[in-house]
């Protein structure tokens, strides 16, 4: 019996760190970063020779260090700390740095806003995830957490049946998620904010004006219309569990119920994941 190390990596896992951009208006940057090295490791693995090992207490300070510069967008920072890794570092053939971005808004006093207290924006994070090897670069951004809810213009019928089916069909229902999207960019030199700020409205839009008969049949619409209108994008993945809000019965209480009051069940949920890709871009499954 032969036996090797397979598939590994390693790296700094969740550094959050805060970049305050001092000036008339301050500026806030909320990103937790994560790093996963791959490349000449088996040593440490096999025989706990650490020679070619970057601590992943140098990761962590090298993304303080690199945000002591200015960070521009998460694609950016990204790229600056994967190109890093890959040209520093000689045992490292892939650098991969995944940040998700806390949304903070300007508060407001008197209707003006304040030039240095924020709000936390909701529950939604922007991401990215970029990978640097010595001869290729690839960029996969998205959102998760990103809350929608449509209180009709949603139906779900004929589907398939047996002894165990209890739902009935509807014909008006609330249709309620939380996406999460990642969209692999086809390239370089792109206008970060413009793409993502363009992607997000596109889902968001498609989902409003989608009459559903499946969410199934949303996604794919939602991530038809991001790949229709920004060619910078070259595929997109979905996955959006279906929030089921279910009409309660009041019949009991001698009340009928129009189809307005609802019990919102938060577990278990149907969860729908697609890639919508297009025909005419090459895979790449090392950028995810």
């Amino acid at each position: 019996m032969t036996i090797r190390l397979g598939d590994n990596q390693y790296g700094k896992a969740e550094t959050h760190v805060v970049r305050v951009t001092r000036g008339a208006m301050h500026e806030l940057k909320d990103m937790t970063v994560s790093i996963a090295l791959a490349g000449d490791f088996a040593a440490t693995h096999i025989t706990g020779d650490n020679a070619h090992v970057v601590p992943t207490d140098t990761q962590k300070n090298t993304v303080f260090a690199f945000a002591n510069d200015a960070v521009a967008e998460i694609e950016d920072f990204a790229l600056r700390l994967g190109r890093h890794f890959v040209s520093d570092h000689r045992a490292v053939r892939r650098a991969r740095v995944s940040i998700a971005e806390q949304p903070w808004a300007r508060i407001t006093v008197g209707g003006r806003p304040h030039p240095h207290a924020f709000q936390k924006d909701g529950s939604e994070q922007r991401l990215t995830a970029v990978t640097c090897t010595q001869n290729s670069e690839w960029v996969v951004s998205g959102i998760t957490g990103l809350t929608l809810l449509k209180s009709t213009g949603s139906e779900f019928w004929g589907y398939g049946k047996d002894h165990f089916t209890t739902l009935p069909e509807t014909r008006d229902r609330v249709l309620a998620t939380a996406v999460d999207a990642r969209w692999r960019y086809a390239g370089l030199g792109i206008d970060w904010a413009e793409a993502h700020a363009e992607a997000r409205r596109l889902l968001i839009e498609t989902f409003a004006i989608t009459h559903s008969r499946s969410l199934q049949q949303t996604l794919y619409a939602m991530g038809e219309a991001v790949l229709e209108s920004r060619p910078e994008v070259a595929e997109i993945r979905l996955s959006m569990p279906n929030r089921h809000h279910f009409a309660v019965d009041l019949t009991p209480f001698g009340l009928d119920n129009a189809n307005e009051v609802f019990y919102a069940a938060d577990r278990p949920y149907g969860l729908i994941e697609g890639t919508v890709a297009r025909d005419d871009v090459a895979p790449a499954d090392e950028a995810w």
